[in-house]
């Protein structure tokens, strides 16, 4: 399977990816929208919180029912039971909590929305880089020995485990090349994804490509 994502792809946070995590966030359940936006540590915490807290107001509730239920004069019955009143008060100081926290990260989504679009409009109106002289390119593709250079294109395969640590990486690389706004050939064979560089504008290699390499090696070590 050949991909050529020479069209804009899926940035790590999209503007319209930070909006909707903030929408469900704020609106809907804290939380949910962080590990809608990939931040599973943030969004598993506020989501802990906002059901721990519910589940505490609804025990509560509950409990209110059936004390009104047990008892023929609920009205001037005290409520004076410091159980079901810290129940009711945790409840909703877990759920303010977990909303506060929810917004915090919302803030932080739209941020680096904001900046990831600002990195990519300044490398579309960067100038182009200059072609690397054939002296250049050697010490170049000494930097990333793993990549083999086949006339004004470098390349490398590599192997995972799997199809799914595979395409994992795929869109590790995807959203990496749309930052950089410098996008490589994708040939994918079940668990071996091979990954060609070359700058079309400047006819041949530049430094981009390489630095663009390097990073490449770095992700797929994680």
């Amino acid at each position: 399977m050949l991909m050529k994502p020479s069209s804009p792809g899926r940035k790590p946070v999209s503007r319209a990816k930070a909006r909707n995590a903030a929408l469900i966030n704020q609106l809907a359940t804290p939380g949910l929208g962080s590990l809608m936006a990939g931040r599973w540590a943030a969004g598993t915490g506020q989501l802990v919180l906002a059901l721990t807290g519910s589940v505490m107001i609804c025990v509560w509730c509950i409990r209110e029912i059936i004390r009104a239920w047990a008892q023929t004069d609920f009205e001037n019955t005290p409520n004076n039971n410091p159980v079901a009143l810290n129940l009711l008060v945790w409840g909703f100081g877990l759920l303010v909590l977990s909303w506060f926290w929810s917004l915090a990260t919302s803030v932080s989504l739209m941020r680096e929305a904001s900046t990831d679009n600002l990195q990519a409009i300044k490398n579309f109106a960067a100038p182009p880089m200059p072609k690397l002289e054939e002296n250049q390119i050697a010490p170049a593709l000494a930097t990333v020995p793993q990549w083999q250079r086949q006339d004004d294109v470098i390349s490398r395969t590599f192997q995972f485990k799997d199809f799914p640590a595979a395409i994992k990486f795929v869109n590790a690389v995807a959203a990496l090349a749309e930052q950089a706004w410098h996008h490589p050939d994708i040939d994918i064979r079940w668990n071996k994804v091979t990954l060609a560089l070359t700058t079309h504008d400047a006819g041949g290699l530049t430094q981009k490509d390489f630095d663009l390499a390097r990073q490449f090696d770095q992700l797929s070590l994680r």
